[in-house]
């Protein structure tokens, strides 16, 4: 038994309250070691009176290490506890001050959950559990409104610059809330809608107005109203990591110096502010001159940009916020933004943009969820781009899954392309079959997965500005099959709670081999997902105990027979299966 591998701490995501009656607890040990695990736990104060052993579910392994969980309901939301580790050879106890070859007569060496208080229970919004998102970059998915048209506006569907405008507005997301509800989704992110120079709108010049180009405020409230009584929720974006040029307290700075009311609201290095050999005087995000950083720990910016997250809540009703640069801010603004908004609104979804771990961030006190790169970066690996295989897919999901808990896991922010990044088509090297297997991956995994504007209909681009094409809304021009497709998908992933929060196990990754198969399942249903992302035709056999299986999407061949399932793919091939005991045959072809 490998001691040095087997890890485990009384906190963060390896000891926490799920709910206000369920703990979760976990254990790491090295990969293939061990046989069982189980979880010894009671009361401190009962111990003999109150003593369970628990046996623990393994989870999805990475490269090195099992994890292994267990949930349990202590009856006084106090706990001690310690584990049982057992190989074909031998049987130890791990407890706090370490391992033991007997078991532990007492709790007092063991771990700690002190108590289960209600107030610590960190607790996302379930709403966000079966969310599907759409993510909109409002200058490029409509022009409802000529009237409000920025100065040199170009005409619909040219070639978008980091600098051009095409007149995209709130009015134009009016006009096609059909489009949106008939492809399923039922929350929409908006790229930032306040007032700015650019056509991005990431330098703010105005927290409280709606950029005059997209509308107005009462269009904003009128457009979330009609969201949301067709069932879509709104998060906005909040930039507050820093704001723009024309950003009025900047401005001062600007005029004034050091003299200025506001000069303390900026991180100023040196007076006067200015651009010196490339470089601005000023912090910044990212050396951008035009998108000067906020002091976010000065108590008049603390206060206004609280004030503007409590507004837009209260005044339009939007249903979350998207936090931008969200690992630069102070944590302890964060940590009080979270009280704001949740006291106006306590089922708002606050989302945090980050492309590394997020851990601390993610303890109840900050935010609801971050956007989950690190997954969208192991799709396109291995089912857009193919230069990894299944075993390493597998392994790093595993890993990824472990890295949080399942409280914040059911809310990431799954995505597979943004405005920050190259079109999904364009990763998939403009293969739409592979396009397809990641999206269908997507769906199937824990979290709530968002759709970019236009992906489901075929548009392409490279990098910023490429990404940001404008909608095509011309029906012959769109891809009206990958349309049916995300139609799909989306339906089966609303209709079926398996496929948004049943257990997820890997049954097939084997190395050197591109197909995948894993198992989704709850007390109601149960499906296998099989994609071969490799350029030949791969086959499989599994064992199984259901004999009849019906195929919902894809295109391949599935038969079972005696127990085991063999599932033939083509290159770039997928199906996915739902066990369905009422089908007579027990071999059928796929839909194609």
């Amino acid at each position: 038994m490998n001691l040095e591998a087997i890890y485990h701490r009384p906190r963060g995501n390896w000891a926490y309250a799920y709910d206000k009656a369920t703990l979760h607890i976990r254990l790491r040990t090295k990969k293939d070691d061990l046989d069982e695990v189980v979880l010894l736990h009671g009361d401190k104060y009962a111990w003999d009176r109150t003593l369970e052993k628990t046996f623990m579910e393994k989870l999805p392994s990475d490269e090195r290490f099992d994890y292994w969980q267990a949930a349990v309901q202590p009856s006084l939301r106090r706990m001690k506890y310690g584990f049982e580790l057992r190989s074909a050879e031998e049987t130890l106890y791990f407890e706090e001050k370490g391992f033991r070859e007997d078991e532990p007569a007492d709790p007092d060496k063991m771990f700690d959950f002190p108590y289960l208080n209600p107030a610590d229970v960190f607790s996302p919004p379930d709403w966000v559990k079966e969310a599907v998102f759409y993510q909109i970059f409002p200058e490029r998915f409509a022009n409802g409104d000529p009237s409000n048209d920025p100065e040199g506006v170009e005409p619909w569907g040219g070639k978008p610059t980091p600098k051009n405008f095409f007149g995209g507005d709130l009015q134009g997301v009016i006009d096609h809330l059909d489009h949106l509800q008939e492809l399923g989704v039922n929350a929409i992110y908006f790229n930032p809608l306040f007032q700015a120079t650019t056509n991005h709108k990431y330098d703010t010049s105005d927290y409280m107005k709606v950029d005059a180009h997209f509308g107005d405020n009462a269009l904003l409230k009128r457009l979330v109203d009609a969201c949301h009584e067709r069932g879509i929720r709104v998060m906005l974006d909040a930039v507050f990591n820093h704001s723009g040029k024309e950003f009025e307290p900047f401005r001062d700075v600007r005029e004034k110096g050091r003299d200025s009311k506001y000069a303390d609201w900026f991180h100023v290095m040196e007076w006067p502010i200015q651009v010196k050999d490339g470089l601005p005087t000023y912090e910044t995000f990212a050396f951008e001159p035009l998108m000067p950083k906020l002091n976010t720990e000065h108590p008049e910016v603390k206060e206004y940009l609280l004030g503007v997250a409590r507004y837009w809540i209260e005044e339009t009703g939007i249903d979350g916020w998207r936090l931008d640069v969200a690992n630069e801010v102070d944590m302890a603004f964060w940590r009080e933004f979270r009280k704001t908004v949740k006291d106006v609104n306590p089922d708002a979804y606050i989302l945090g943009e980050m492309f590394h771990d997020a851990l601390p961030w993610l303890g109840g006190d900050q935010f609801d969820a971050v956007m989950n790169y690190p997954f969208t970066h192991l799709v396109i690996d291995y089912a857009g781009k193919g230069i990894i295989g299944a075993d390493r897919f597998a392994s790093k999901i595993g890993e990824l899954l472990a890295s949080y808990s399942d409280s914040a896991n059911e809310v990431a922010f799954n995505l597979l392309g943004s405005h920050d990044t190259e079109r999904l088509l364009t990763l998939c090297g403009g293969d739409k079959e592979r396009m397809k297997l990641a999206t269908l991956l997507q769906f199937v995994f824990p979290g709530a997965p968002c759709v970019y504007y236009g992906d489901e209909i075929g548009l392409d681009g490279e990098g910023d500005p490429d990404c940001r094409k404008c909608m095509e809304w011309d029906e012959s021009k769109q891809d009206r099959e990958l349309l049916g497709f995300f139609q799909r998908i989306i339906s089966l992933r609303k209709e079926h709670r398996a496929l948004r929060g049943g257990k997820l196990a890997f049954l097939h990754a084997a190395e050197g081999d591109s197909l995948l198969v894993l198992e989704r399942k709850d007390e109601q249903d149960h499906f296998l997902i099989a994609v071969n992302p490799g350029a030949e035709a791969a086959s499989v056999e599994i064992d199984v105990k259901q004999e009849a299986w019906e195929d919902l999407l894809g295109g391949g061949e599935a038969k079972a027979s005696g127990g085991r399932l063999k599932i033939e793919l083509p290159a770039s091939g997928f199906l996915l299966l739902r066990a369905a005991s009422s089908i007579s045959a027990v071999g059928f072809p796929a839909a194609r």
